[in-house]
């Protein structure tokens, strides 16, 4: 597939620069033969790549999904979160390889060309909703359980449509539906939900085995915790008042493993997880269990090492984190 980014962020991918070796000064007297004068090296400067999934960029290098925060400062109200969402509460994957109640768990995504015919489709929440028509195919892949989120991208024009609610009646209907040009860095409207109730995109949060097979995860990981505090913060763009507590994380609070947290002891496909929570941390994007971890169901994840080893990291592993002086505008996921 073609790699399908900005013209700006292509000619930034790959620059050639030169060293220059120079033997100053040759003897043109020596009876051995001379060494070359100079020597030229190509040194090779790649841009930071983009999360990449059936040919698409996961938004742009630059996306605040995209952006480590290891460095950045801990926010006042840390301590306050924690102890909200729960200090002692070990973490806990909501995605693996086995079914729940019948269905998959975690949240599955489709890969669709840009020949996916389009379908008409309404939504309970209009106003906050990007009206269609969706490429939606006849049976999606879709979330199992409660939520029913159905996440499409559509490869030919790295465009990701998520739904919340789906069902079909005479015709597909959902709670909300969103849309995001996966090579823009443009939020949503400033109030508006998405298919989450922080108002952000699914897709690009989740946990996938191929980046763990690949042992690396390079973005933000998308949890959930019971309850918000009725406000919410770049780049979040939505909020829930109930159920509300002071004491709650606004949405789009973003959490980091603490640096020094010893993973060594963890399966190394868990390591590749928690180096993610430190380097580029989770966000609250909705309400549900506190610590659930989002991520993608599959065959081949061992779902007794993840809930095992997942319960050995608690809430007070974590600091939350002040992302703010990343931020360019208030309407962009743009990082400084």
């Amino acid at each position: 597939m073609i790699n399908r980014l900005s013209l700006g962020t292509a000619i930034a991918t790959t620059a050639i620069a030169f060293l220059v070796f120079a033997n100053l000064h040759p003897s043109s007297a020596s009876s051995a033969p001379s060494s070359p004068s100079k020597i030229y090296l190509p040194l090779i400067a790649r841009s930071p790549s983009s999360p990449m999934l059936g040919g698409c960029p996961m938004f742009p290098y630059n996306n605040i999904w995209n952006a480590r925060i290891d460095s950045l400062p801990v926010d006042s109200k840390s301590s306050t979160y924690i102890n909200f969402i729960g200090a002692s509460t070990g973490l806990h994957p909501d995605f693996g390889s086995a079914l729940w109640n019948g269905g998959p768990i975690g949240i599955p995504f489709n890969l669709l060309p840009g020949s996916q015919p389009l379908v008409p489709i309404t939504f309970d929440y209009a106003d906050e909703s990007d009206p269609g028509p969706y490429p939606i195919p006849p049976s999606p892949l879709m979330e199992y359980g409660s939520d029913h989120h159905v996440l499409i991208v559509d490869t030919g024009r790295c465009v990701l449509y998520e739904t919340w609610d789906t069902r079909y009646i005479s015709g597909w209907q959902a709670g909300s539906g969103a849309k995001f040009d996966l090579n823009s860095n443009l939020l949503r409207p400033a109030g508006w939900t998405s298919a989450d109730a922080a108002g952000l995109p699914i897709l690009p949060g989740l946990v996938r085995y191929d980046e763990i097979a690949a042992g690396e995860i390079k973005h933000a990981i998308r949890f959930t915790v019971n309850g918000t505090n009725d406000t919410y913060i770049w780049p979040a763009r939505h909020l829930t008042s109930s159920p509300y507590n002071v004491n709650a994380p606004p949405m789009g609070q973003r959490f980091r493993l603490k640096a020094s947290f010893n993973i060594s002891t963890f399966s190394p496909q868990v390591q590749v997880i928690l180096t993610a929570f430190k380097r580029y941390g989770i966000i609250v994007a909705d309400n549900g269990s506190n610590w659930y971890i989002s991520g993608v169901p599959d065959a081949r994840w061992n779902d007794d090492t993840l809930v095992t080893e997942f319960r050995l990291v608690h809430g007070s592993d974590f600091e939350a984190v002040d992302e703010s002086s990343l931020m360019v505008d208030p309407n962009s996921g743009q990082v400084k």
